[in-house]
């Protein structure tokens, strides 16, 4: 079976280390864990193959800004025929707490300018990895916040999940949402 794996986050180095691009972070993990191909520039984005527990997978990172994500998303899932149901897409989420994640099929893009985005081209029956950076708790903060880098003790919490994430991704891509959850939580604990 073929997968599409989707990082979200903004390109270029300036935004490398920032909350926003936890997804990017996500996608060159799982890269360099499953020694995927070398990246190349196809579709307005960064795409690598490789294989996941006998599944095919393509990572791809788009490489527009957040808010124009979901054309280059199209682009590849189309080209490559890959179903929503085979699409997962790993990003930031506000509203959960650092170190924390949450797995779910469909729903709205609670103003998460990279899921409006991908809704939009692909609709929005896909499988979202909420990766949590917690909330600036002053709304008026939340555009600084995401655009802001992890703080250095931040960081390690940061790695964990991302290696966990990366390590149990061969449940998700079987399909298991819930066993998926429950191993990266317990391994964070």
């Amino acid at each position: 079976m073929t997968h599409l794996l989707i990082g979200l986050g903004n390109p270029g180095n300036s935004y490398a280390g920032n909350r926003h691009n936890v997804g990017f972070m996500a996608i060159d993990r799982i890269i360099a864990d499953y020694g995927f191909s070398k990246p190349s520039l196809k579709f307005g984005g960064s795409v690598a193959e490789g294989v996941i527990a006998g599944n095919k997978v393509f990572a791809f990172k788009p490489l527009g800004y957040m808010n124009i994500s979901g054309k280059p998303a199209h682009e590849i899932a189309h080209f490559y025929k890959i179903p929503l149901e085979n699409i997962i897409v790993l990003h930031d989420e506000l509203d959960l707490q650092l170190g924390k994640l949450r797995v779910k099929c469909g729903g709205s893009s609670g103003g998460h300018n990279g899921l409006r985005s991908l809704d939009a081209h692909l609709g929005a029956d896909y499988q979202r990895v909420r990766i949590g950076i917690s909330h600036p708790l002053d709304k008026n903060l939340v555009a600084d916040y995401v655009l802001s880098d992890f703080r250095k003790e931040e960081k390690h919490a940061v790695e964990n999940i991302l290696q966990e994430i990366s390590r149990h991704l061969g449940i998700l891509l079987a399909g298991d949402e819930a066993g998926f959850m429950n191993k990266v939580s317990l391994a964070l604990q």
